[in-house]
């Protein structure tokens, strides 16, 4: 469990990036270009992988792997990348954490997960903790705002619901294999918006390279390795990294995009770990000695 855990972490700060990145490359090129180029460069990686394993394309559940990929990597990704020409990374990493909720009531819903005490204030409490880590200041409430702001938590809740689908998928395919095929078909749904922003694309070696490491590194690697860690955990465990993601998001766009830093972060940062504590499965109640019974004389 505890080499799981440090996966979760790994994977975690590899994720993080992705909201900076995006932040950077989306006004460059378009948010459905960068969102295609993407999916288009982790499917070109993965299925270099597979080659090299030998491994055969799980075609014949092409109808599932349509439907996680809509949901789990093509809506989020386009939504997030949309949203990030109106918000900071910060804020995108934030809003970013709302999937572990809709994550939970999926999960519970398809019979994957049960909702505990303790799993339940995990999620509320992580939610509360990155409140209080993102604090970069009031943001100008216009209506382009709102509406990223909005459409953010439509990916992050679309994505959250994935968790559960991706849970079965492994118990039947290989996670490399469903990986690849997932991003492929991303690639193919977020084609006809990619050919729309082409003409106004700027293209430029810094959005290139940015393309390349998300695509290579915070899609294919990083939900490969999502998925084989889903094949051991449940998905309520394996979202759980969503608030470290949202740290290590908020990490690296102030060291990165020089974003500001409020005195929030070591408040939010401490609810954070709590928070994941408590959806992997600590129970605090089992660290409470039991009260000593007092003698009652009659």
């Amino acid at each position: 469990m505890i080499h799981h855990n440090l996966q979760l972490v790994a994977l975690s700060a590899l994720w993080g990036t992705s909201f900076m990145l995006t932040r950077f490359a989306a006004p460059i090129l378009g948010p459905n270009l960068l969102a295609a180029l993407r999916m288009g460069m982790a499917a070109i990686a993965l299925a270099c992988i597979m080659h090299r394993l030998r491994l055969r394309w799980p075609i014949e559940h092409w109808r599932e792997l349509g439907l996680l990929a809509l949901l789990g990597v093509a809506a989020p990704h386009a939504m997030f990348a949309w949203s990030a020409l109106y918000m900071p990374a910060g804020y995108s990493a934030l809003l970013y954490v709302t999937s572990v909720l809709f994550g939970a009531l999926a999960s519970a819903w398809m019979k994957e997960e049960l909702l505990t005490g303790p799993k339940i204030a995990g999620c509320v409490l992580g939610i509360v903790g990155a409140a209080f880590l993102v604090q970069l200041g009031p943001l100008d409430p216009s209506p382009r705002l709102v509406m990223a702001v909005m459409i953010a938590i439509v990916g992050a809740a679309v994505s959250g619901m994935s968790a559960p689908m991706l849970k079965r998928a492994v118990t039947r395919m290989d996670p490399l294999a469903i990986t690849a095929g997932i991003h492929l078909i991303a690639f193919v749904l977020l084609l006809p918006g990619a050919i729309v922003d082409w003409p106004r694309a700027r293209f430029s070696v810094g959005a290139l390279a940015a393309v390349f490491v998300m695509g290579t590194f915070t899609s294919g690697m990083a939900w490969w390795l999502y998925a084989r860690i889903m094949r051991h955990v449940s998905p309520l465990v394996a979202l759980s990294s969503t608030f470290m993601i949202t740290g290590f998001g908020v990490l690296w766009a102030v060291l990165f995009l020089d974003e500001a830093l409020d005195t929030g972060i070591y408040l939010g940062g401490a609810l954070l770990v709590l928070s994941c504590l408590l959806v992997m499965g600590f129970d605090p109640r089992r660290w409470i000695p039991a009260m000593p019974a007092r003698n009652r004389d009659p």
